[in-house]
């Protein structure tokens, strides 16, 4: 592994997390934390973005009697995020590392107390070796002032703690010249941060409970930390060693970065 990577944002969407009958997938997180581990023992630390909170609380919950479709995702959130943690919690503990939940909302981002405040926090956890788990805090997050979604998450955290790499996973393995699901559709390896992307975009349907982005997001959100010259991948987080395939520098996923 490179010796000039120390540290990478990972974001983990909730189409990796959860399979179609959108439950929570145990060998993920597992195989997930088990890469972070490998990592950790070469120096080299991850700040993890994990959304499923919304979608944990939906399997606790079921309906609800909640109109609001905002309050309905708080609550779901709110109930949900405790039980990922828990998750996590007992995996690392599992591979004998911790971990550390932070929950921030985009004013953090924004110049000034907060955001000296958050940036201390989290190299604080990481000069102890405490990998932080973050995700939006939707109980508090008001809709002017929410991530558009954790791909914009995962990118600002990459660009504040001047991350070396930033992977965005997914459940297909990049981004297509067509249709994902067309025979003759092929990954297309590399693209660059100002390249115009829009005619290979298909935006699916999102389902209530799962995350807010689609491939457009990714792919906007992996060419602004590209022209910030932090290399990003668009990857396929089911498939198996795929964070550390992307540190070894094997060609994996779709890779947005400056020419060389």
């Amino acid at each position: 592994m490179s010796d000039e990577i120390k540290r990478v944002v990972v974001k983990v969407g909730t189409n990796v997390l959860t399979n179609k009958d959108n439950r929570i997938l145990g060998p993920v997180l597992r195989e997930l934390v088990r890469q972070i581990a490998v990592l950790y023992e070469e120096d080299i630390m991850v700040i993890l973005v994990s959304s499923g909170s919304a979608m944990a609380g939906m399997e606790v919950l079921g309906e609800t009697n909640i109109k609001d479709k905002s309050i309905r995702r708080q609550v779901y959130s709110s109930v949900g995020q405790p039980r990922m943690m828990r998750h996590y919690y007992n995996i690392f503990n599992d591979y004998g590392m911790k971990c550390a939940q932070v929950l921030p909302t985009k004013r953090d981002f924004n110049p000034g107390v907060h955001r000296d405040n958050m940036i201390n926090c989290l190299e604080g956890l990481l000069s102890e070796g405490v990998i932080p788990i973050a995700n939006e805090d939707d109980a508090v997050s008001v809709s002017m002032s929410m991530f558009s979604d954790n791909d914009e998450l995962a990118t600002l955290l990459a660009q504040l703690m001047r991350a070396d790499k930033l992977i965005l996973m997914t459940d297909i393995d990049g981004l297509y010249d067509g249709h994902p699901e067309k025979a003759d559709s092929k990954v297309i390896d590399k693209v660059e941060p100002k390249e115009d992307l829009d005619k290979y975009i298909e935006e699916g349907n999102k389902q209530e409970g799962e995350g807010r982005g689609g491939m457009g997001s990714k792919l906007s959100y992996a060419q602004k930390a590209a022209a910030d010259n932090i290399p990003s991948y668009i990857v396929n987080g089911k498939r198996d060693n795929v964070i550390l395939d992307v540190i070894d520098g094997k060609n994996v996923g779709t890779e947005v970065s400056k020419p060389e």
